[in-house]
């Protein structure tokens, strides 16, 4: 799935366009290097969002194509 598909999906970013302008600002990073958009996310993958002043960390569990407001927490973890 593409990263910022995954990003919108997984409820992290609201909008899939936000992410992607996110990703092309090289202000996410993937196992510690600038990923574009079409990343093709993988389970155990540690993304690194900065938006705003604090960044935050995340870890890769689960890929679905859709998720629920309830189950789109389950699809990361935070570190």
């Amino acid at each position: 799935m593409r990263l910022d598909k995954y990003l919108k999906i997984s409820r992290v970013i609201k909008r899939r366009t936000v992410a992607n302008e996110a990703c092309d600002a090289g202000r996410v990073l993937v196992n510690g290097k600038a990923a574009r958009a079409s990343y093709d996310v993988k389970l155990g993958d540690e993304i690194e969002i900065t938006l705003g002043s604090k960044p935050f960390k995340i870890r890769v569990k689960e890929i679905n194509e859709y998720a629920k407001k309830e189950q789109a927490s389950d699809m990361y973890e935070l570190l």
